[in-house]
């Protein structure tokens, strides 16, 4: 088994979620870690993935907005300072595998598949070997607790309830 790090510097954790009905607002985690081990990553044979997320990392650039995501409104990060995902199975051939697993938020788990395309391994300057990952979903935040909305005057509601999370990861191997 090869135990692979996550380039922090190079790989991101980004959510989108639509606003007002009409525009989408982005954010990402800025702190997170990871624990990947795998006999081959590029095919994920015998992997074992779990994801760490400080929540209060998250960074949307409105401090005033990442300060209420913080809030018991929604992550309550001083109870649920963590949002983690443990890998339960992969499937898939080539470049594209389902990633399924369980993700957890504010101590609610529900089963998750992230769509996964291997997009690349290539030596690094350092003599390493560097691989590459995209990984997107889409989950309901009203099935992790996160309920907080409010009514538009002209109908509708302040914010959606589908997330898209998109995850680009570098991965070297551990040495």
């Amino acid at each position: 088994m090869t135990t692979y790090s996550v380039d922090t510097f190079h790989s991101s954790i980004n959510f989108s979620i639509k606003h007002m009905m009409i525009t989408k607002i982005n954010g990402t985690f800025d702190s997170f870690s990871a624990h990947i081990e795998a006999d081959d990553i590029e095919t994920f044979t015998n992997a074992f993935i779990r994801f760490e997320l400080d929540v209060a990392s998250v960074n949307t650039r409105d401090t005033s907005r990442d300060q209420h995501l913080i809030s018991a409104d929604f992550f309550y990060t001083d109870r649920f300072p963590k949002i983690i995902f443990i890998q339960k199975s992969i499937e898939g051939t080539n470049n594209s595998f389902k990633l399924h697993g369980d993700l957890t938020i504010k101590n609610i788990t529900r089963p998750t598949t992230f769509d996964v395309i291997y997009t690349g391994h290539v030596k690094n300057p350092w003599d390493g070997d560097t691989y590459g990952f995209t990984c997107t979903t889409i989950i309901n935040r009203k099935d992790f607790g996160l309920t907080y909305n409010a009514a538009l005057e002209a109908g509708g509601l302040l914010i959606d309830e589908l997330v898209t999370i998109n995850v680009e990861l570098q991965l070297n191997i551990l040495k």
